[in-house]
């Protein structure tokens, strides 16, 4: 009888804990001119490393279910329209071929270099072709970036998480079956359409139902529940959550606003998602250091290398040569600058998309433990190395931006 009361107890001190650890770690990294993501991984690992007995299970649904949709949905609610609308060709470019070519990379050269079969290496790539720029926007608004650049960098993250995930699925179903080039593309498309669908018609009546209420609780309820409401219902039908949440989250902060939300309502959704946002950034980062093991990490420092070299590779070649070269071509008297092209190569950082499919590996799967410290190994070296450092390359390459680069 004292099992269920004992659990509960404990499951309220972690969650005390991780607060006071978010809001800690956030006052010291302020202080620092750290991006506070980088500063929470530093301190989960080191607890990890410092207090290997202390051991949190950070299991995939926590990650996809509890964590991920929230996040998405806050990135996607607070999108600015007209900037999308400006960088709209740079996200495409970036989220589908972008993706598609990252984790060919990846792939090719795990296989190449360090043996691992070609299948598994392209779960791999799947698993850290998608970006995560939450270690780097806060820099951004701090310094001042070009807020286009932001939208760009932002934009990317939210459609590409869902690319990823299509991918990872066609990938993880390779391992054990033959897949051909058609039966993927068409799974990609339909998959990718029916999410869209699925987000839009969900935005849409959430959309209405905000605009006959007037009642900014309710209201802001309704937009906790089209978050997770979105996200359970396409995962439901085998289709994207992500991509799904992601355009449920745009269609009621674009359509919603206009047609039905007063200016209660949205201050009350702006602050309710705003906190939302600051406890599952501070949740996802401290849970990324705690699943992250020296041991393994040193095992597979020679794939982790590797991967890392193929990576900013990938990002290389997509950054300036699909999108810097592809913007030149497509709009010859509106180049993209090339200090946004900088940026936005060292700006592709891994986070919570890459350790959250990495968890979801089948137990079944193959040299699962190896593929999960590559991946762990990717997302730490571009949130230290990157993270850390990006304040420092827009500083160098943007600078204050210019009123026509708004």
């Amino acid at each position: 009888m004292n099992g269920a009361p004992e659990a509960t107890s404990g499951t309220v001190e972690l969650f005390t804990a991780f607060l006071a650890a978010a809001v800690v770690v956030a006052l010291i990294s302020r202080r620092l001119g750290l991006p506070y993501t980088v500063a929470l991984v530093v301190f989960g690992l080191g607890v990890a490393i410092l207090a290997p007995g202390i051991r949190f299970e950070v299991t995939p649904d926590l990650v996809l279910l509890v964590l991920l949709p929230g996040l998405v949905f806050e990135a996607a609610f607070h999108t600015d329209i007209p900037s999308l609308r400006k960088t709209l060709g740079g996200i495409v470019v970036l989220a589908v071929p972008g993706v598609l070519i990252t984790a060919a990379v990846v792939a090719l050269v795990l296989n190449v270099v360090t043996g691992l079969p070609l299948d598994l290496a392209l779960v791999v790539g799947a698993m850290v072709a998608a970006t995560d720029p939450v270690a780097v926007i806060a820099t951004f608004k701090r310094l001042g970036a070009p807020r286009s650049l932001a939208t760009l960098i932002e934009g990317e993250s939210l459609f590409n998480d869902g690319t990823a995930f299509v991918v990872f699925a066609i990938a993880l179903r390779a391992v054990t079956q033959p897949v051909g080039w058609g039966e993927a593309i068409s799974s990609f498309v339909v998959t990718l359409v029916a999410s869209i669908v699925i987000g839009a018609v969900a935005g849409f009546v959430a959309s209405r139902v905000v605009a006959r209420v007037d009642d900014h609780l309710i209201e802001t309820t309704i937009s906790v529940l089209l978050a997770y409401g979105t996200y359970v219902i396409a995962d439901s039908f085998h289709e994207s959550g992500v991509i799904a949440t992601v355009v449920a989250g745009m269609t009621l902060g674009s359509y919603g606003r206009r047609i039905g939300m007063g200016p209660r309502t949205r201050d009350a959704i702006d602050i309710v998602w705003d906190f939302l946002s600051f406890l599952l950034t501070a949740l996802v980062f401290l849970l990324v250091g705690l699943a992250i093991t020296v041991g393994s990490l040193v095992e597979a420092a020679g794939a982790i290398a590797v991967c890392i070299v193929a990576v900013l590779g990938a990002r290389a070649v997509v950054t300036y040569g699909l999108v810097g070269i592809g913007a030149r071509l497509v709009a010859p008297d509106r180049p993209i600058p090339e200090g946004w092209l900088h940026v936005l190569f060292w700006a592709g950082l891994r986070g919570a998309v890459a350790v959250a499919l990495a968890l979801s590996l089948p137990l079944a799967l193959p040299q699962r433990a190896h593929l999960q410290a590559i991946t762990f190994g990717i997302v730490l070296f571009t949130l230290l190395a990157q993270g850390s450092t990006i304040g420092w390359v827009i500083a160098h390459t943007v600078g204050r931006p210019r009123p026509d680069t708004d």
